[in-house]
């Protein structure tokens, strides 16, 4: 009914609640019904009074606790979780009397929740217990009794968080010493509740089976019975001892119930293990009480002895142990021989069963406790017993697990030592027993363990060892019973046994190598049990942090004091061990070796030899080699004569068998593993008598030509062990070994550099592992061999390197470096002090070399350069600790600092090799930062070493290129009367960086560094001095790069990588103040000017302030006097950055020294070419109110000239002048168009005299002297003379009627007759002249500033005077033309100029023949008329000079664009050849669709169907769709999603200047999209065919872009073109709606009244126009389909505009109506594409037919018949 989805009854809007029910309920009536509650017995309901009668219980209980404890009667056991959680919180929360309130009904509800099915119910319950205990307090002591058994059993819950939080709320209720006395109160209750669910209770009335699942039920009973035994136990164990005996009667009557004991029997394991427990408390608390119910305990306890579940094991054998101690006689109320023991033995036999480590050590109790009746008779017992545990041992369980093993052994060992330890009477019987122990127990379990390499690391050999060392002891105490002599027996058994199972593993060919290994470590236990450490001793470990000296010390001697003890308890094993082990072991030890030699000499065997080395490497006793001399006696006479000399020489046998049998070994080169020889050398060195013998040993195995690594093991295991060090130091130290290791190091060396060298790879790889060791291993701060050959080791090793640098083998030095790195690294890092040789400082410098320089260059891999870094890193690590404690010098600085001053000045790095020098040194930096108080001192001489001194600064500035100039002279930012300096360097394809750009970004970043750390090197202000030195060249550097007008790409990668290192002004800026860089900048532009005036200019514009100093240099007219190029240049650059005041102030200075300017100073720099330079400087941005004082200078400058005329170079030869008149001449120039811009006052008839016939023979000179251009102030001369003439043509262009008011009356008259002719007579040969002498103009060379001047002075032309000028004629043979010889003289001279590659010319010729396009097609039209009607169609080339240039640059596209696919974007670079190419190429196409536009209908189907034919439309159209941005956003407009609003480039005007560097980056893509807007309007039939003709994927393209960007524009224009037109139609009315994108033309003439509805498509021009029929009246349908399918062919395929269309087809209908007939063929009375009427007649049925259409006819079909009577056409 219930479903939770099911439609609710009307109203009830939500779901039943139980508890919101009682809510309600005490709402409404104030009470709440009663309630059951429940008793502490499952029969005993009562109830929980319903308040009605008993007001005073109902004030006792708050109304919220009884809605919670009403919740906890729920079933549901959320419901109960949150209400039990709730009523912990609330006993937390409310005060005591509320909460004491509930105590009466807590003890029912508490009895019956502690025990519910769901545990974190329980744990709930008895947290909340805890909070109602902690705010009731004793008041809980009423209904503890009711309630003590029920926590107790909760105490004993098997989920351990319920029983802890039990425990918890017991200790929080009674602190520890009351414990037992609350029990003691409750004991009584306690135990009624036990007994009743021990005996009376069953799953059914625990729980009620109507409801309760039966698995459910019968998991809580089984439960309750295990905590109420572990219930029991525990009562047990916290009563007082004189309450637990008041107890007994109770417990009697549990005890002799039958159902208690089946508990021992029972199922569940749980419920085994609590009885068990409990019987052990029994025994424990209540012994007379268990020895009076003996005989149900013994057997219920040791008959249940082979139960092996884990959880019932532990608790059973305490139990066992419990009752076999305290009962005496538990073993006759079982049958220990059928009963007991025999499971015993099953359970031994199988291991434990998994629970070896609980059992086993239970095992010696045990038995020590099983009397002598039951162990009869001995012999058999004890063989049953540990012929069990062995079996046990080899069962797989048990050997899988190391603990259980661990286990079994060390019981058996305990056992064994008590079964030998027993008394026996009978002598026979013992010995038997002993003979029966060692020989059939003790040796083969020694047997199986040595088989099992499982086992071999197990405790057994220890614990043998042990029980030698105890009976050892025992036997050598002489004593009365005997008990010696039976030991020595003993031990002497064993030793024989133990001899006789090892000679049967080793006497054999084939030997096990692991049991060899296993005997020899099992002998070595015993001869030293203490030196090897035992298994499992598990370490705790400990983690101290320690100082860095401290750690070195422990590093170096830590590691051996653990070895060391080892050795000296090896040699003290000897003495102190008894003879009684001794002299067997020994005995033991010499058969075993002699048994091997004879395998070693006579098979070879290899195992046996190992097992001899590791015999002597435990027992080295002369003795043993004495033996194994004996051994190796059958030999050849020869040999045996060189036996005998060696026998004679040497005393000892150790030595003797060194020289006879080792050296052989050791030369038996086939041998891959040679460890095990250099221990048996150890062996022999360990018997000789001093060290000086030991040393001419070793020498002599030097001399033996050995494997090193038989050396580099020696010295290896020297220093693993100081015992062996000592043993060898002499040796180590020595001369041979050293000069060994010399000659190795030079040959490894020069192995690696030989190019063809192949060596094995592993060998060498031991040799560079020796040197490593001899070099970086260090004990107690000695070098392991003499510090001379460690010097000359290292010096080898540098040597190599270098070497390593110059050859540029790819491969075949890798190893050899990476090997040389290894052993320096660990050098370095390992030995203290190591770089206070002058090799190893050389090597560091030669490894940081490598570093620092490319790795292509030096061939060398990443992960080789990697370890390189670490090796210089963990160098100058030990340097820096070294500098730290000694104060002294390193001429590894000191060399570093200055290799780097000559990479970063030679200018031979490009910019990835100047990266990583920079970082290599930033690397070093950073590292010597950490030389805390010396650090200052260090990184400070080392920036000192890096910088160059003055004259090395000056030649860096020399060796700058002076190619930066060019820009800011011709921007008059700087002036200068002297030649500049034109360096030969030219900057277009260096590919290296200069010096001074190397040097700057390296101390910049080193500087910056220095500052972000904080580090103070010295003195402050010297400091500061040579950082603001550093970044200024810096600074000097950057703007060196910003005045070049072109940098190359190399300038900008370098740019780009000083921003990704942070070398920036800005970052400087941050780390410290500017104000003093300002002052030295400021000094060193005052001194020098020129690019460091520039360089101040632009610190003052980041900075955005001027400091008062500079100021003070032109506040007084002596301040800045005398004018010296280094302060006017500094005036120049300041000059933008003055206040009104300051600047007015200069000027008033400039104009009194102009007044005063004797004649002979006019040109010097002091006199009046500076002050006119400052004039200019500051009049150049117009924010200075000084108009009166401009005629005034003017005045002056006339004065000049009448007194001195030389002076003004009017229609001169410059070859001879002087710099210093140019540059005077330059600024007067260069005021005059200030004076024009800026003067309001009119000036003089003579001052306009003056200006105009000055500016004319200005431009003279400069069209004279056009060879001279080349020299920078001549060109200077040229551009500004220009710029003259078009300040004047633009100012008399724009000047407005009340300016002409206030000008001289026949100026403008004699500015267009004669000036302005004047002009552009001069400037257009002379752009002729120029271009004709340079075929190219690189971007950037000093030309291309003149013809930019050139081309703007020429933006001023008129079209007349172009159609007069005065060119050399120029024609081309086979030309077709119409057009006047004059003017197909100007577009043959000009139009080639398109191809010019300087985009000024491109552009000032586009603009001159743009002047003349719409001049041109007349030509043609005239032309046209005397064609008259042919059959053939026509073409018509448009201007021929115009296509053969398009010809030209189709050719050269066609190879730049080909490899684009249409559709995506080309970037082209700007100012590149491509750039100029393609700007060509659009201009061509803009001039040619100008012309087009200017003809007529009947010319422009001419001229398309020539662009059909030669293609040239679809070639550009392919083009345009690669020139065209994705996206034609115009620069400015953000919005990506186009929008009415959005600017695009087909919205915006192009703007094309001759000056216009604005955005060159978008000229090209904007120029594109203009062309291509006005092909679609001019053209759109053509692209319409172009359009359908493309591939799909093209065909797309176009499609989604014209709709996206153009067609809104085009059809906007198209629609408003028709609102706007002029065009009057007799009897047609047009009307345009812009919204719906139609035209709607209505005809009528007579009767007939006709209207058309023209439909623009969405992608219009490219879709075709509809025409659909609005209202017709008098025509019929065949007639009205006709012309609705001329007016759309129209529309369709010609290429103009609507209105054209429309007219044309009103002429055709108007001739239709005058009665002309259609031409029969096309339909149609006026011709499509030539609109001639139909003139051909056939002389038959007399039809008229258009010329084209009879043509047409009868080319396609190949016969000359009439179309339509099929006659012979004549």
């Amino acid at each position: 009914m219930g479903g939770k989805n099911k439609q609710r009854t009307k109203g009830n809007l939500r779901p039943s609640s139980s508890g919101r029910a009682a809510e309600l309920l005490a709402k409404e009536r104030g009470t709440v019904p009663g309630f059951i509650g429940f008793g502490t017995s499952q029969s005993d309901l009562g109830y929980v009074p319903a308040v009605q009668g008993a007001e005073e219980i109902d004030n006792l209980v708050d109304a919220d606790f009884r809605m919670v404890l009403r919740k906890l009667s729920k079933r549901d056991i959320t419901t109960k979780l949150k209400a039990m959680q709730e009523f912990g919180t609330m006993c937390k929360e409310r005060e005591a009397e509320v909460v004491t309130g509930v105590l009466p009904y807590w003890p029912r509800i508490y009895c019956k929740i502690s025990l519910d099915h769901d545990r974190r119910v329980r744990e709930a319950t008895q947290q909340s217990f805890e909070q109602l205990i902690l705010k009731v307090k004793k008041h809980l002591a009423p209904y503890l009794k009711s309630i003590m058994g029920y926590w107790l059993i909760a105490q004993c819950d098997t989920y351990s968080p319920a029983a802890s939080a039990a425990k918890v709320a017991f200790e929080k209720a009674f602190p520890p010493s009351k414990q037992p006395e609350a029990l003691a109160f409750c004991k009584d209750e306690i135990l009624n509740v036990l007994q009743d669910h021990l005996l009376k209770e069953t799953p059914d009335t625990l729980s009620d089976p109507q409801t309760v699942p039966e698995e459910e039920r019968e998991a809580k009973f089984f439960r309750i019975l295990t905590c109420s035994l572990l219930a029991l136990k525990k009562l047990l164990s916290m009563l007082p001892k004189k309450e637990v005996h008041s107890l007994e009667e109770k417990l009697m009557s549990l005890l002799s119930q039958n159902k208690f004991w089946k508990y021992g029997k029972h199922s569940i394991p749980q419920i085994r293990s609590a009885f068990f427990e409990l019987a052990s408390a029994f025994c424990q608390y209540l012994p007379e009480l268990v020895k009076a119910e003996a005989p149900r305990i013994c057997p219920a306890v040791l008959l249940s002895i082979d139960d092996s579940d884990a959880v019932v094991c532990p608790a059973l054998w305490e139990a066992v142990l419990y009752a076999i101690a305290t009962i005496e006689d538990c073993w006759s109320h079982v049958n220990a021989k059928k009963g007991v023991l025999p499971k015993l033995w099953a359970v031994l036999r199988e291991g434990g069963r998994g629970l070896a480590t609980v059992i086993y050590p239970n095992l010696l109790p045990f038995i020590s406790k099983v009397p002598p009746g039951i162990a009869e008779p001995k012999l058999d017992y004890f063989r049953t017993f540990f012929s069990a545990i062995i079996q046990g041992l080899s069962s797989e369980r048990a050997i899988a697990s190391p603990s259980e093993c661990s286990a079994i052994i060390t019981a058996f060992m305990e056992c064994l030592r008590f079964a030998i330890l027993q008394k026996i009477d009978e002598e026979d019987d013992q010995r038997q027993i002993h003979q029966m122990l060692i020989y059939d127990q003790l040796i083969p379990l020694t047997n199986a363990v040595l088989k099992e390499p499982r086992l071999q690391n197990g405790p057994l050999f220890y614990q043998i060892a042990e029980t030698l060392s105890s009976w050892e002891a025992k036997a050598e105490l002489s004593s009365d019973d005997g008990t010696n002599e039976i030991l020595q027996k003993l031990l002497s058994i064993f030793w024989d046994h133990l001899l006789k199972m090892c000679v049967l593993h080793v006497d054999t060919l084939d030997a096990d190598e692991k049991i060899l290994f296993a005997i020899s470590g099992m002998l070595e236990i015993f001869h030293n049990p203490k030196s090897a450490t035992k298994p499992n001793n598990r370490k705790s470990l400990k983690i101290r942090f320690t100082d860095e000296d401290e750690s070195e010390r422990n590093s170096e001697n830590g590691q051996f004091t653990e070895v060391r003890n080892r050795d000296s308890e090896i040699q003290a094993g000897w003495q102190h061990s008894s003879l009684l082990r001794k002299e067997p072991l020994e005995n033991l030890v010499c058969n075993l070796a002699e048994l091997s030699i004879v395998y070693v000499n006579e098979q070879k065997s290899e195992q046996h030899l190992k097992f001899l080395a590791a015999l002597l490497k435990s027992f080295s006793a002369n003795r043993i080699f004495q033996v194994l001399l004996e051994q190796g006696n059958h030999a050849s006479p020869a040999q045996a004569e060189s036996q005998n000399r060696i026998k004679a020489h040497y005393e000892s046998p150790s030595v003797q068998f060194l020289y006879m049998n080792l050296i052989t070994w050791l030369k038996e080169d086939w041998r891959k593993d040679t460890h095990f020889l250099v221990d048996i050398l150890y062996s022999v060195l360990n018997c000789c008598n001093n060290n000086d013998e030991r040393k001419i040993i070793l020498d002599d195995l030097m001399e033996m030509d050995l494997e090193w690594i038989i050396f580099l093991q020696i010295i290896q295991k020297a220093c693993s062990s100081t015992a062996k060090l000592s043993l060898v130091s002499d040796w180590l130290k020595g001369d041979t070994l050293g000069e060994r290791l010399v000659m190795l190091a030079d040959d490894l060396c020069h192995l690696g550099l030989k190019p063809t060298a192949a060596s094995s790879e592993s060998s060498s790889s031991e040799r560079w592992t020796l040197l490593s060791l001899v070099l970086s291993q260090h004990i107690k701060n000695e070098s392991l061999i003499g510090e001379t050959f460690v010097e000359r080791i290292i010096d080898k090793l540098q040597a190599a390197l270098s070497k390593a640098k110059d050859l540029s083998e790819a491969g075949n030095t890798e190893p050899s470096v990476s090997f040389i790195c290894d052993v320096a690294s660990s050098f370095f890092s390992s030995v203290k002090g190591c770089l206070l040789m002058p090799s190893s400082e050389d090597l560091l410098l030669t490894v940081f070399q490598l570093c620092a320089q490319r790795q292509d260059a030096m061939h060398l891999t990443d992960l080789l350069v990697c370890k390189l870094k670490h090796t210089w890193m963990s160098g100058v690590n030990s340097l820096v600790r070294q500098l730290r404690s000694m104060q002294k010098q390193s001429t590894f600085l000191h060399k570093c600092a200055l290799w780097v001053k000559n990479q970063i000045q030679s200018s031979s790095l490009d910019v990835k090799s100047l990266k990583v020098l920079i970082s290599a040194v930033s690397d070093l930096l950073s590292k010597l930062m950490e030389a805390d108080e010396q650090c200052g001192y260090l990184v400070g001489a080392y920036v000192e070493h890096v910088t160059p001194n003055k004259t090395e600064w000056e030649k860096l500035h020399k060796s700058l290129s002076t190619e930066w100039m060019h820009k800011p002279l011709l921007e008059g930012r700087l002036s200068m009367n002297c030649e500049p300096l034109v360096s030969c360097v030219k900057l277009s394809g260096t590919t290296k960086l200069p010096g001074h750009l190397c040097t700057s970004a390296l101390l910049s970043k080193m500087v910056l560094l220095v500052l972000e750390n904080g580090i103070v090197c010295g003195n402050d202000d010297a400091e500061r001095k040579k950082t603001n030195n550093i970044i200024a060249e810096l600074l000097y550097s950057l703007q060196w790069i910003e005045e070049l007008e072109n940098p190359p790409e190399l300038f900008l990668e370098y740019l780009h990588m000083l921003e990704e290192m942070h070398i920036t002004f800005e970052k400087f800026s941050t780390l410290s103040n500017t104000t003093s860089l300002q002052q030295t900048i400021f000094d060193r532009s005052e001194e020098h000017g020129r690019l460091w005036s520039l360089t101040m200019a632009k610190v003052i514009q980041v900075e955005n302030t001027v400091s008062c100093e500079m100021k003070q240099l032109f506040k007084t007219t002596e301040g800045f006097l005398p004018l010296t190029e280094g302060r006017l240049h500094t005036l120049q650059c300041l000059s933008p950055f003055l206040i009104e005041e300051e600047k007015r102030e200069l000027v008033f200075h400039c104009v009194a020294k102009l007044m005063t300017c004797a004649q002979t100073e006019l040109s010097s720099t002091d006199g009046a070419f500076g002050c006119l330079s400052i004039l200019n400087s500051c009049l150049n941005d117009r924010s200075i109110d000084c108009d009166h004082l401009l005629p005034g200078i003017l005045k002056i400058i006339i004065s000049w000239r009448s007194n001195n005329e030389d002076s003004f170079l009017f229609s001169c030869n410059l070859k001879e002048t002087s710099a210093q008149l140019l540059g005077f001449n330059i600024e007067m120039i260069r005021y005059l168009p200030l004076l024009l811009k800026y003067s309001t006052a009119p000036l003089a008839d003579n001052e306009w005299d003056f200006i105009m016939c000055s500016m004319l023979a200005w431009l003279e000179t400069t069209s004279e002297n056009h060879s001279l251009y080349h020299v920078p102030l001549v060109q200077i001369f040229a551009c500004v003379s220009c710029d003259l003439a078009s300040a004047l043509s633009a100012y008399f262009e724009a000047a407005a009627p009340e300016t002409t008011e206030n000008l001289p009356v026949n100026l403008i008259s004699e500015w267009k007759e004669f000036f302005s002719e004047g002009i552009h007579n001069l400037l257009l040969p002379l752009l002729v002249k120029v271009t004709g002498e340079t075929k190219t103009a690189s971007e950037g060379s000093f030309q291309n500033s003149v013809l930019t001047s050139l081309g703007e002075a020429l933006k001023y032309i008129s079209k007349d005077q172009l159609l007069n000028h005065k060119l050399p004629a120029k024609f081309v043979a086979g030309q077709k033309t119409n057009l006047p010889d004059k003017l197909q003289t100007l577009l043959n001279t000009l139009s080639p100029l398109l191809l010019f590659q300087a985009r000024p010319v491109q552009i000032s010729v586009y603009h001159m023949l743009y002047k003349l396009m719409p001049e041109l097609p007349k030509f043609d039209d005239e032309d046209l008329k005397s064609y008259g009607d042919e059959e053939e169609e026509l073409a018509l080339s448009p201007p021929a000079a115009l296509m053969s240039v398009l010809a030209t640059q189709e050719l050269l596209l066609e190879n730049t664009l080909e490899c684009i696919p249409v559709g995506e974007f080309a970037v082209i670079q700007p100012l590149s050849d491509e750039f100029c190419l393609v700007l060509g190429y659009l201009l061509t196409w803009k001039l040619t669709l100008a012309f087009f536009k200017a003809a007529s209908s009947q010319l422009r189907v001419l001229y398309s169907q020539y662009l059909r034919r030669t293609k040239s439309l679809n070639k550009l159209l392919y083009h345009l769709f690669r020139l065209m941005p994705e996206n034609p956003v115009f620069s400015g407009s953000t919005s990506e999603v186009p929008n009415k609003d959005t600017k695009t480039f087909f919205t915006e005007e192009l703007h094309l200047d001759v000056k216009g560097t604005g955005a060159l980056s978008s000229q090209i893509p904007h120029l594109a999209c203009s062309v291509y807007h006005i092909t679609l309007k001019d053209l759109p039939a053509m692209v319409r065919l172009w359009w359908n003709s493309c591939e799909k994927r093209v065909f797309n393209v176009v499609d989604k872009f014209t709709s996206k960007y153009v067609s809104s524009v085009l059809s906007s224009q198209e629609i408003s073109s028709v609102q706007t037109s002029t065009q009057l139609f007799n009897g047609m009315t047009v009307k345009a709606r812009s919204a719906a994108r139609e035209v709607i033309a209505t005809y009528s003439i007579d009767d007939i009244f006709i209207e058309l509805i023209i439909q623009l498509p969405s992608n219009y021009p490219l879709g075709s126009i509809t025409v659909e029929s609005g209202k017709r009246v008098g025509v019929a349908v065949q007639q009205w389909r006709n012309w609705m399918l001329q007016l759309s062919t129209y529309l369709t395929h010609q290429n103009g505009s609507i209105m054209e269309g429309l007219s044309l087809w009103k002429n055709n209908v108007d001739k239709r109506f005058e009665g002309v007939e259609d031409c029969m063929i096309c339909f149609s009375v006026i011709h499509g594409s030539n609109y001639s009427l139909p003139k051909k007649a056939c002389r038959t049925c007399k039809k008229k037919f258009h010329s084209a259409c009879l043509y047409k006819w009868f080319t396609s079909s190949n016969k000359s018949t009439c179309p339509l009577c099929r006659e012979t056409f004549f």
